[in-house]
């Protein structure tokens, strides 16, 4: 089993030492947040879904006015990092920023820096979850792009962690459920899985779109609806997905306990079975 502060780093075009100082000072992704990233589930040695998570890079890099990293260097990236890696379950993460710029926010000079790491994870487990108080902006700028800009993250999270929840689920301006900090919500009723959609300023999960595919196929419903927050308060089942967590249950929601719902639990079997024999979507 791999040591949980292990970490393999790929940098500018070769495996380098996680200890080595790499990036600029001025780099924009560390000055001001201005670069984008992805992270999937590296397992039995192997990426998953790694096609849909460089689409949703390139599209998240362009949503940020910034160039599209170069395809090939990051596959050639992930597959040395994937191979010093080995075989142990593993999140690996996949970083574009902006490059070198000036210390405000005025565009960055570039070119852009991509860093590939791969890092230790643990199983997935079942979520405890806090409604915290403050919302996503649905009509921001940044709104559906996963970008390094991560401090509202850091600080709902820590909040949720300090009521005795290890997720941190937002509403949007509208009083709309949203999502979590890494995760979409599902919310299981009256035989059928409901997600809020894409307009309530959620992140298009890679997940989320693979639960909502592979339960379709399994004859499960499964749709996008406008959800009121309030329904974290009423709901009996609720679930989270996310790239290192697949599906899992949410077992309290604000400290009120919630049993796993039947079709987060058949869902959940399907995709763990089905994500280990077609690993790329």
């Amino acid at each position: 089993m791999a040591s949980e502060n292990r970490v393999v780093l790929w940098f500018d075009g070769a495996l380098r030492d996680p200890d080595e100082p790499l990036l600029r000072a001025t780099d924009h992704g560390l000055t001001v947040g201005d670069g984008v990233f992805e992270a999937c589930e590296l397992l039995n040695g192997k990426p998953f879904a790694l096609t849909r998570h460089l689409d949703r890079l390139e599209r998240s890099a362009e949503g940020l006015g910034l160039p599209k990293p170069d395809r090939e260097e990051v596959a050639r990236a992930v597959e040395e990092v994937t191979a010093a890696w080995g075989t142990d379950l593993a999140r690996i993460r996949i970083l574009w920023t902006a490059g070198e710029g000036p210390l405000g926010s005025d565009a960055a000079w570039g070119p852009g820096t991509l860093v590939v790491a791969a890092g230790a994870v643990g199983a997935p487990r079942a979520a405890r979850v806090a409604v915290v108080p403050w919302v996503r902006n649905e009509r921001s700028a940044i709104a559906g792009l996963k970008t390094t800009s991560y401090a509202e993250n850091v600080r709902a999270l820590a909040w949720a962690k300090a009521h005795g929840a290890d997720e941190a689920v937002f509403a949007n301006t509208r009083g709309e459920l949203c999502e979590g900090t890494g995760t979409n919500v599902f919310v299981e009723a009256d035989g059928v899985l409901l997600t809020p959609p894409l307009e309530s300023g959620c992140l298009a999960g890679v997940t989320r779109a693979i639960v909502m595919e592979w339960a379709l196929g399994a004859g499960i419903e499964v749709r996008e609806e406008t959800l009121d927050i309030a329904v974290m308060d009423e709901a009996r089942h609720v679930a989270l997905t996310s790239s290192t967590r697949g599906m899992v249950p949410v077992v309290a929601v604000n400290g009120r306990e919630l049993e796993p719902g039947p079709l987060t639990e058949q869902v959940a079997e399907i995709y763990t079975r089905q994500h280990v024999v077609d690993v790329d979507p």
